[in-house]
């Protein structure tokens, strides 16, 4: 790299010293006046820093304590900052305030009418035009609700009535507040390190710390760094800006952003800024395999620079650290960066009250029965307690801490592991403990019966799909939304070029979000909330994503071919869409081992999953979600002898026709086909 790093050739390079506070580059000729990572007048030129900041870079004593104590000045002026910023900020002044109404989580149309003093007919109107089809006595969820009040001026609040309410806005007075350690969840795109990191993280905690091995996977865990603990959350995807999101529930404090230094900017690396930036969480990169000698940390600067996110050392505001996750190499000013943002923010909470979480995950222990991993937010949990958790509840028989150990409680942001639920409670379920097992009982009822009553609405509120889409009576131009995910980002683009040329006076067709690979849950909740359709080209979703869309009542479509997108598309702006085929997923084989045999082929050692796999049924091989083959089942063997199918958590020895090149790992999907009438939301 040339002097100047990525500024124009022979400009003056601004230095930068090792610490966390902002800086703004000089003027070209300009000298520098003590500013805060400035070097003070008269101070000797530094050297040009090497690429990404690697070791090499010596300073005196001198320099790290002025670094030291510019850096504690900083982070003072940002927290005058912060703290100036929110109190000018509330309440927020737009010139029109909203008017506030209070409406229950489940609501006819026209008593949303009636609360809002408008005319049924035009709450309905709105309501087509968002893609919603309901009638006057008809329930709506309150999103629904929520979403066409602001339409009409109205700022709507969804009241809960009972014991939650007083548990859930229970008064925290200002000197009841202490600070807590900050909730850190880690993104970034496939192969790029994330899980590296975070082992590498983990390793060093144990190491450092007492003995009796490695962290425990449940979700989230804690660890130490300068006597002060960071948790993070250990979750697959998204998970935590989304579904969770969409339960109303806040987790992430703030997002490391994990881009490799030798590959640079990738998709699921924009995909994952758009859901922190959504969630309007903090954003620190952590530029990986530093170590690599074809490592270009300054081209991920420029690449990130160009979706948003400007270097601090750039003039901008997102830190970013060169890290190494085979080495260690900037782990500890990784972690010092993530503790600045915390206290930049100011993060607090009441430990001395009744206590609330969220569920990161949940599962069924044959031993220890319904298991939940619990994020305190609130308060402290403790041994004994009754809860209510989603539409459960129970007394907490054990907690267990990302160590393994039995501990007596919890306080905020601290994971724990908890024992003694009824039944399983989902990803994103609050919980909140309550005074005594009544309570509890009538809550849950309460919140399992809403909840049934929001499915129901759901399912009759007709949501948008193709079927649906042109008998919509809208007054104007149409919008028909559609979200893209295919096999690779050319087959993307053009698919959106495709569909958006498609276009015409009477309907605009948008696609809102495209990506690359399966279909994901994150997909099925975005296409849920914007009333789209969603399309998988040459990709498949997993299971989760499939019911998922049933429950959402989500128009899912797969192709292979982009002019049948086209087709459709068309026959859906005439209303003359035709009954279909629909595909009947009969089950799952992974496969586990591969053998060649001579003048016979290759077999794949397959371990039946789910469902079962039918020897004259169709199948397709998926290869990390992506449809790498189409076809037919040669031969399939149970032990010895050729059977016709083989049923859930058996082996089986599969031969595909046509196809020689499985590897271990990939998935064989069995399906057959049916003959549907015209109605294909939630289709698989």
């Amino acid at each position: 790299m040339q002097p100047g790093g990525m500024g124009r050739p022979g400009a003056p390079v601004a230095r930068r010293p090792m610490g966390n506070g902002p800086f703004r580059p000089l003027a070209p000729g300009a000298r520098p006046a003590g500013a805060p990572g400035v070097p003070a007048p008269g101070a000797t030129d530094a050297p040009a820093p090497s690429s990404g900041g690697r070791p090499g870079d010596k300073r005196s004593h001198q320099e790290k304590a002025t670094a030291k104590k510019d850096r504690e000045k900083d982070l003072l002026l940002e927290k005058e900052r912060a703290r100036k910023k929110k109190s000018e900020s509330s309440p927020i002044d737009t010139g029109k305030k909203l008017e506030t109404i209070e409406i229950p989580d489940l609501l006819t149309v026209q008593e949303l009418a009636t609360s809002m003093i408008v005319p049924a007919k035009d709450v309905i109107t709105e309501l087509i035009k968002m893609g919603t089809m309901a009638t006057i006595n008809q329930n709506i969820p309150a999103d629904v609700a929520t979403a066409v009040a602001k339409k009409f001026g109205f700022n709507a609040v969804v009241k809960e009535a009972g014991e939650e309410v007083t548990v859930e806005q229970e008064e925290d007075r200002p000197e009841m507040m202490t600070p807590r350690p900050p909730v850190v969840t880690v993104l970034g795109h496939v192969d790029h390190g994330k899980t590296s990191l975070l082992d590498k993280i983990r390793r060093a905690d144990v190491a450092a710390g007492e003995a009796g091995g490695i962290t425990q996977k449940i979700g989230a865990y804690t660890v130490e760094h300068n006597d002060r603990k960071i948790t993070f959350i250990d979750t697959p995807g998204h998970e935590a800006f989304t579904a969770m999101r969409a339960r109303g529930a806040r987790v992430t404090d703030v997002a490391i952003l994990v881009v490799a230094a030798d590959d640079g900017v990738m998709p699921q690396t924009r995909e994952a800024i758009n859901h922190a930036q959504a969630a309007g969480v903090p954003i620190v990169v952590a530029i990986n395999k530093i170590d690599k000698g074809d490592a270009q940390p300054d081209r991920v600067k420029q690449q990130l620079s160009e979706l948003g996110l400007q270097p601090v050392d750039w003039g901008g505001k997102t830190e970013m650290v060169p890290v190494s996750a085979r080495t260690g190499e900037g782990i500890d000013h990784l972690l010092e960066t993530v503790l600045l943002e915390a206290d930049i923010r100011d993060l607090k909470a009441n430990k001395n009250r009744r206590a609330g979480g969220v569920v990161i995950e949940s599962s069924l222990d044959r031993g220890r029965g319904a298991v939940a991993t619990v994020l305190v937010q609130t308060g402290t949990l403790r041994v004994g307690d009754i809860v209510v958790v989603g539409g459960t509840f129970g007394k907490v028989r054990a907690l267990i801490d990302d160590k393994g150990r039995q501990v007596k409680k919890a306080g905020p942001s601290i994971p724990v592991e908890v024992m003694g639920l009824q039944d399983i409670p989902s990803a994103g379920d609050t919980l909140v403990v309550v005074s005594d097992e009544r309570v509890a009982r009538e809550a849950a009822d309460k919140r399992k019966s809403r909840r049934r009553d929001v499915r129901i609405a759901a399912t009759t509120t007709q949501k948008v799909s193709l079927e649906t889409f042109m008998s919509m009576p809208t007054e104007g131009k149409k919008t028909l939304n559609i979200i893209v995910k295919a096999d690779g980002q050319g087959s993307v683009e053009a698919l959106r070029a495709r569909m958006e040329s498609l276009s015409n006076d009477d309907v605009e067709i948008r696609v809102i979000h495209g990506g690359v690979g399966a279909i994901t849950p994150n997909d099925v909740n975005l296409a849920s909330a914007s009333n789209a359709v969603l399309i998988g080209f040459n990709v498949r979703p997993d299971e989760t994503a499939k019911r998922l869309a049933d429950n959402e009542s989500v128009d899912l479509r797969f192709y292979q071919v982009i002019y049948d997108i086209e087709d459709d598309l068309k026959k859906a702006m005439r209303g003359m869409l035709a009954p279909v085929v629909r595909e009947v997923t009969l089950g799952h084989a992974e496969v586990r081992q591969i053998f060649k045999v001579s003048k016979v082929g290759t077999i794949a050692g397959c371990y039946v999953r789910d469902g079962k796999i039918l020897r004259n049924s169709k199948i397709r091989v998926l290869r990390d979600g992506t449809v790498v083959f189409t076809g037919e089942i040669e031969s399939l063997r149970r032990i010895k002898d050729d059977v016709r199918e083989v049923a859930e958590g058996f082996e089986c020895g599969i031969q595909v026709a046509r196809f020689s090149d499985l590897k271990d790992g990939d998935v064989i999907e069995s399906f057959t086909t049916e003959q549907v009438a015209a109605e294909l939301v939630g289709a698989s």
